[in-house]
């Protein structure tokens, strides 16, 4: 392409110079895009400006902060920061200020803790954020549950809805690999006729309703294969993992079909232990949280009553 200006686009053959946009005083560049002129102003004084200081502090603090890698470590800079150090310190001014309430939960009196208001209202925030980080994402940010897991936030339990016995549960797990976990299974009843599951799964679907046939076969079939795990009258509460059958919140579902499902294949869910990553008093804190969510929060005791020995 040639530089010579009279070979340039828009420009004049004879003198070289473009067409001058009678308002803004610039040149034009020649282009025309429909009807409009494209002028050829300078690059902006400000951005050129913004440009110069922000490569100017781009340097300084190149020297300045870490920013230089030296294999697998890297330079300090001048001010001599470390980010993981100043991380780690923030941590420990943190552990250090948890102390003062956390401690009393190494070994706790659960009463004597939810009778003390002022550490109830700082502990129970902060087992609140405990039971978001590790038990929320399988049991609700609620405790509402879900399929296959259970509901935290009502009167039933499979183990104990007393601190102490959440305590434990989180401790060991179910059916984990912990030595001392707590161990609960629904065996299989594909022994059984077709048509006595049918009406087993029915029966069973309707105890949730309160209107199950007490006098039919599929009662006897109930109290000769379920009452001893689930109760007499399946409300469960045996403290050997088997869940109440008379309420909404049925783990694996309380339709008949749901039911059936379940009494072919049988059940045998998981919870992990969480001894190798919660502390002791992490963990007595989270049970003593789960306890009260069965309770509607006061306005005086935003974290709930302090009985929770369901």
């Amino acid at each position: 392409m040639s530089t010579d200006p009279k070979e340039l686009p828009g420009a004049d053959p004879h003198t070289g110079n473009r067409e001058i946009d009678p308002v803004t005083g610039y040149d034009t560049t020649g282009h025309d895009w429909g009807g409009i002129k494209e002028l050829n102003t300078p690059f902006p004084r400000i951005a050129l400006i913004a440009l110069v200081l922000t490569v100017i502090y781009s340097v300084v603090t190149w020297f300045l902060l870490p920013a230089w890698p030296m294999g697998r470590d890297y330079t300090r800079g001048l001010l001599g920061l470390d980010q993981q150090e100043m991380v780690k310190d923030h941590l420990r001014d943190l552990a250090a200020l948890r102390e003062n309430w956390l401690g009393k939960f190494e070994t706790p009196d659960f009463d004597a803790l939810s009778d003390d208001p002022a550490l109830m209202a700082a502990a129970m925030p902060a087992a609140e954020r405990l039971y978001q980080d590790n038990c929320s994402a399988c049991h609700g940010r609620n405790g509402s549950g879900g399929p296959g897991f259970p509901k935290l936030d009502d009167e039933y339990w499979l183990w104990g809805g007393s601190p102490e016995d959440i305590a434990t549960t989180i401790l060991v797990g179910i059916n984990a690999t912990h030595p001392d976990t707590r161990w609960a299974q629904m065996p299989a009843f594909d022994w059984m006729e077709p048509n006595e599951l049918s009406i087993l799964s029915n029966y069973v679907a309707a105890l949730s309703t309160g209107d199950p046939d007490s006098d039919s076969d599929a009662a006897l079939l109930f109290a000769e294969n379920c009452a001893s795990c689930h109760g007499e009258d399946g409300a469960g509460g045996l403290m050997n993992g088997a869940p109440a059958l008379t309420d909404h919140a049925v783990i694996y579902g309380q339709s008949a079909d749901k039911v059936l499902e379940t009494l072919r294949g049988g059940r045998q869910g998981v919870m992990p232990y969480w001894s190798d990553r919660l502390t002791n008093a992490e963990i007595n804190a989270i049970a003593l949280y789960v306890a009260r969510l069965s309770y509607p929060a006061t306005a005086s005791d935003p974290a709930g009553p302090a009985e929770a020995d369901q």
